[in-house]
């Protein structure tokens, strides 16, 4: 079972910034669309931006403009650069991929165990 390793979370004041990164860890065929989803406390989980394996990128509309979301295939890696954050903003972002383990497995969704951003007023 494939779990994706985020990092970058933490504490910031309203109005800072933080680099989110997640690497999908082990041998991977091919990896499509990856993105970041974020949870609050007592809130459905929600998109905040995803980025298929061409680049082509999509975003909340409440984040536009201020977050970036970008990948490097070769690391396997995807990122989410956060700036101007707000206190509403605070929860726990995960991590999702859509990867293909082996050419001859179907794609799956795949996630990360979550990393807490949480902003303060």
């Amino acid at each position: 079972q494939v779990q994706l390793v985020e990092s970058g979370g933490g504490l910031v004041q309203a109005g800072g910034s933080l680099r989110l990164s997640c690497v999908a860890p082990g041998s991977i065929f091919s990896i499509n669309d990856m993105g970041w989803y974020r949870q609050a406390p007592g809130k459905q989980r929600e998109l905040v931006a995803t980025i298929s394996s061409g680049g082509s990128t999509n975003y909340q509309d409440s984040v536009k403009g201020r977050f970036t979301i970008s990948r490097d295939n070769a690391k396997k890696t995807v990122y989410l650069q956060m700036n101007s954050l707000k206190p509403e903003e605070t929860a726990v972002y995960y991590c999702n991929a859509k990867l293909k383990l082996a050419s001859w497995l179907p794609v799956r969704d795949y996630w990360g165990q979550g990393t807490q951003v949480t902003v303060s007023s």
